[in-house]
C-alpha cells in the first residue's frame, strides 16, 4: 500500500486490516489532500455537494427560467397571476448517506490509481464537505457479496471511522456481481429522515436501478459520484489480449481489431449517455471522478461550479 500517491492521485488501498499502520498513514494522507485542497473552496462557510431546495416551506417569488417547476406554488399564482415559485429552507441539520459500490468492477485501474481508491477518496470528499454543523454521515457499502451499514452519526471520528470501513472492506470474491440496484434499495428501506443521498459507483451494468432511484428522489436530494477509468471507455491497440470479467469469471481471448476498437468505444459511450440520462431523469448531478486525472481537482471544480450557478454564498449550517 503507497502512502506517497503520484501529483493528483489518491493513496493504494490494496489491503490493510483496522489497526495497519500503513492503511492509517495512507489515511492520514488522504485526509490532508482534501482538508488543503477543499477548504480553499469552503473559505470557512459550511458549503453543501447540493446547494438546491430543502424540506421546510419558505418563502414565494416569481418564477426565473430554469427553476424546477415542481416547486411552483399555484395559490400564489393564481392569486397574483403570475407564475411563482415557493421556495424552501435547508434544515438546521443535514443527514447524508452514501451508497457506495465496491463490487468487483472497481477492482481495476489503469490510471494513477484503481478505481475502488478513487471511490475511497470520494467517500473522504464527501465526508469532509458534509460533516459539521451538527451534521450526520451514514454510508452503506456492497460489493455484491456482502453488505456493510455504517450509522449515521455525527462528529470527525465518527467520519474518520466510516472512511476506514470503507477502505478496509474486503474485495468480492472472483465471479460475484454487483448489485447496484439492491444498494440503492438500501437507502429507501429503511425509510430515513430527508437529507442527501450520494451513491458512488462506476455505474457498469444494467440500468435496472433507474426506478429505485426515481423512487429516492422523491425524499432526499441526489448526487451521484461516477468513477471512471479510459478502458472504461475505450480500448487501446494492443493485438491479441486475454481479457476477464471479474464479475461473471468469464476469461475471452480477443484480437483488438480497429472494427472492435470502434464496436466497443460506441458501445461505452452509448452505455455512459443512458446512464446519465437516466441520472439526470431522476434528479442527480453528477460528479465524474476518472484514474487517469487530478480528482481532487474535479471535486474542487465541482464544489466552485454548483455554488457559483445558485449566484450566493454558501449558508451557514445549509446545504
Amino acid at each position: 500500500m503507497s502512502t506517497r500517491p503520484h501529483d493528483g492521485s489518491p493513496p493504494r488501498f490494496r489491503s490493510g486490516e483496522l489497526r495497519d499502520p500503513a492503511l492509517t498513514a495512507a489515511l492520514r494522507t488522504l485526509e490532508l489532500t482534501v482538508r488543503r485542497r477543499l477548504d480553499g473552496v469552503l473559505h470557512g462557510d459550511h458549503l453543501g455537494l447540493i446547494p438546491g431546495p430543502g424540506s421546510e416551506p419558505g418563502d414565494a417569488r416569481e418564477y426565473q427560467p430554469g427553476d424546477d417547476v415542481r416547486q411552483m406554488d399555484w395559490s400564489v399564482t393564481a392569486r397574483t397571476t403570475h407564475p411563482h415559485v415557493r421556495q424552501t429552507v435547508a434544515d438546521r441539520e443535514l443527514e447524508t448517506w452514501l451508497a457506495v459500490d465496491l463490487s468487483a468492477s472497481l477492482d481495476f485501474g489503469t490510471g494513477m490509481c484503481e478505481k475502488r481508491d478513487l471511490a475511497i477518496a470520494a467517500v473522504a470528499a464527501l465526508a469532509h464537505l458534509t460533516t459539521g454543523g451538527g451534521n450526520r454521515i451514514g454510508a452503506v457499502i456492497s460489493t455484491g457479496s456482502e453488505t456493510i451499514r455504517v450509522p449515521a452519526r455525527g462528529g470527525r471520528l465518527h467520519a474518520q471511522s466510516l472512511l476506514r470501513t470503507v477502505a478496509t472492506t474486503p474485495h468480492a470474491p472472483d465471479g460475484t456481481r454487483g448489485d447496484l440496484q439492491g444498494l440503492v434499495e438500501s437507502l429507501r428501506r429503511p425509510q430515513r429522515r430527508r437529507g442527501l443521498a450520494v451513491v458512488v459507483s462506476d455505474f457498469l451494468g444494467p440500468l435496472d436501478w433507474e426506478r429505485s432511484l426515481r423512487a429516492l428522489s422523491g425524499r432526499h436530494e441526489l448526487l451521484a459520484v461516477e468513477i471512471i477509468d479510459r478502458r472504461d471507455l475505450e480500448l487501446p491497440d494492443l493485438g491479441d489480449v486475454v481479457l476477464h470479467d471479474p464479475e461473471t469469471g468469464r476469461t475471452r481471448e480477443f484480437t483488438t481489431t480497429p472494427e472492435l476498437r470502434a464496436d466497443y468505444a460506441q458501445a461505452a459511450a452509448e452505455h455512459r449517455a443512458a446512464v446519465h440520462q437516466a441520472l439526470r431523469s431522476s434528479g442527480a448531478p453528477v460528479l465524474t471522478l476518472r484514474t487517469d486525472r487530478d480528482w481532487i481537482g474535479d471535486v474542487v471544480r465541482f464544489v466552485a461550479a454548483r455554488r457559483h450557478s445558485f449566484g450566493a454564498p454558501a449558508r451557514q449550517g445549509g446545504r
